[in-house]
């Protein structure tokens, strides 16, 4: 897998004067079907999260509330995506080292996984991850 095919996908927004409703569709939207939901909140501002790769998972990034900057590397290329709007989601498919940081106060990040829970399912040292991209 490389990193472009990490990618902000423009989710619908229905505009209404009472407030504006947007909503996400498994294999519509996303190509995954959605097995958990978790969200980040209460970061310090300046913290980092992530620092992992996942083997198999798919995931959807959405910046509920607030901004931070998702920093995605394939192992070859590096880019930085800043997460801002509710109606924005960056998918990140398996095998993309992943780091969440420039959290501003009160943001909050959900997350949409195509799988369960799996601490199998992670990289968790960038050198091992490295190390299994350089075999594939």
């Amino acid at each position: 897998m490389n990193i472009d095919l990490c990618k902000v996908i423009n989710l619908p927004k229905v505009q209404d004067s009472r407030g504006n409703l947007t909503f996400v569709e498994s294999n519509n939207h996303i190509s995954f079907d959605i097995q958990r939901v978790y969200y980040l909140y209460d970061v310090p501002g300046g913290s980092a999260r992530g620092g992992h790769a996942h083997k198999d998972l798919h995931q959807l990034i959405i910046a509920m509330s607030g901004s931070f900057d998702v920093v995605l590397d394939d192992g070859k290329n590096k880019k930085t995506i800043h997460l801002a709007r509710s109606y924005y989601g960056l998918y990140i498919c398996p095998m993309i080292w992943r780091e969440l940081d420039n959290f501003s106060s009160g943001s909050v990040c959900m997350v949409l996984a195509s799988n369960k829970y799996d601490e199998d399912d992670y990289y968790r040292d960038y050198a091992e991850f490295m190390r299994v991209r350089w075999q594939a």
